[in-house]
């Protein structure tokens, strides 16, 4: 049982780390049995990094989400009052869920589900796949229990992926998108069992029942996974793109700035915190060459939020106008190129690199994910209070940056060879780079 608390705490950050112990203490004085669920077992099972922290408890939750939000400093960012699902983010970037341990019946595909409180073994058997359906106890007379009733360790290791019960894609349509997604994220095979599920729901066209909150909310998950154009070519394959964009396949010079899309995600450091919403992004991309109507046609479709639509509609402009300061740096040090982009709207950054055609910005854009934010996980917290910070303050940050700043200067410069160009240091292998990256982003 230990090996299993032993293999959670190593796959966790140490912000991570610090949530878990907090939500465990806080559940356990309110006297609620809790439990790591769902993504956050398959991730540290399969060997991924964990991006979210799953909780499900025996009990509603919104007295727990009411207590962490009091007596820390959480944030709670939606509340599901049918499921009893609280969304919280804690500082450092963790994100945490939640859940109520629940049953649901469906009694029409796609339609909304019956839900009632269930013990935490009927909530894993009716979950999505059997990877999701593994919880690990957190309270103290089962510490470190695994919790297996569908087999999904077994399925891991196997490197395959099985719906829970034979119905379950028929129950919940958005399921099916979630499989193929899950399929190109985890890289593992569909079993010939579900396989034959996801026919039998195709035949009987039940996709089409899928609702629009549920496609917009799929859309968001497909547009913020580092594979997102690998997802998004599936789909085109098994013809479920057109639930998203009424359309079959992405238009040539969309599937290019898709593949840029992708290729920043490349080029991030594993461990970067990078808190943005690829959304409107993705959306700028999959609606290009859209008239005004089939953009009203698609908002309308995907009931999309007014605030989705308000940033999708103006970043293509604030980006322009952040290449417009980025190459006002003509000759500057990787400081001021990284203090520039570090603080600007992540979202800005990535809409600037898949539409610029300016070479200077979409090098320097390059040199800062593959250059200027390794050197800056380099600074570690202690280092920042060492020198003045205090965790959680403005200052901090303040300090973190002027640290790192002081980091890139002290960056040794390329000593040119006989007859070779000497370039500004910001632009040092730039010129004829090629497009492979030194790492993956493993994490949102």
């Amino acid at each position: 049982m230990g090996d299993y608390m032993f293999m959670l705490e190593s796959h966790l950050n140490p912000a991570q780390n610090r949530v878990v112990k907090q939500v465990q203490q806080i559940a356990a004085d309110a006297g609620f049995n809790i439990y790591i669920t769902g993504g956050a077992m398959r991730d540290m099972i399969g060997g991924f990094p964990i991006r979210n922290l799953d909780f499900t408890m025996e009990g509603k939750t919104l007295k727990i989400a009411k207590k962490l939000t009091d007596s820390l400093d959480a944030q709670l960012v939606r509340y599901d009052n049918t499921r009893h699902i609280a969304h919280l983010l804690f500082p450092g970037g963790v994100t945490v869920r939640i859940s109520m341990a629940r049953k649901e019946t469906y009694p029409k595909a796609g339609g909304p589900p019956k839900v009632a409180a269930a013990t935490i073994h009927e909530d894993l058997l009716g979950r999505d796949f059997t990877v999701n359906a593994i919880a690990l106890s957190l309270n103290a007379a089962s510490l470190g229990l695994l919790i297996d009733p569908a087999n999904g360790v077994a399925d891991i290791e196997r490197r395959e992926l099985s719906t829970t019960y034979n119905y379950s894609l028929y129950d919940d349509p958005v399921r099916m998108l979630r499989l193929i997604r899950y399929k190109i994220r985890l890289g593992y095979e569909i079993s010939e069992k579900t396989l034959r599920q996801l026919e039998n729901a195709r035949l009987a066209g039940v996709e089409t029942m899928i609702p629009a909150y549920k496609l917009r909310t799929e859309l968001r998950h497909i547009a913020n996974d580092p594979n997102c154009a690998a997802i998004v070519s599936e789909l085109e394959d098994r013809g479920f793109y057109k639930l998203f964009s009424f359309q079959d396949k992405l238009s040539r010079g969309a599937l290019a700035s898709l593949g840029k899309f992708a290729k920043i995600r490349e080029m991030m450091p594993p461990d970067l915190v990078w808190e943005c919403n690829y959304l409107p992004v993705f959306l700028n991309i999959a609606t290009e060459g859209y008239t005004p109507k089939q953009k009203a046609r698609l908002i309308e479709a995907l009931e999309l939020e007014p605030e989705d639509i308000e940033a999708w509609q103006k970043l293509p402009a604030s980006a322009r106008r952040l290449e417009k300061k980025l190459i006002a740096l003509r000759g500057t040090k990787p400081e001021d190129i990284y203090l520039l982009l570090s603080k600007s709207p992540p979202e800005e950054v990535v809409q600037l690199f898949v539409d610029s055609k300016n070479r200077l910005a979409q090098d320097r854009i390059r040199n800062f994910f593959q250059k200027y934010l390794w050197v800056a996980q380099e600074i570690m917290d202690p280092e920042v209070v060492e020198n003045g910070g205090e965790l959680g303050t403005p200052k901090f940050e303040k300090v973190k940056a002027q640290l790192i700043a002081k980091r890139l200067r002290a960056r040794p410069k390329k000593v040119p060879l006989e007859g070779e160009f000497g370039l500004p240091d910001d632009l040092d292998d730039e010129f004829g780079e090629e497009e492979d990256a030194p790492a993956r982003q493993a994490a949102r």
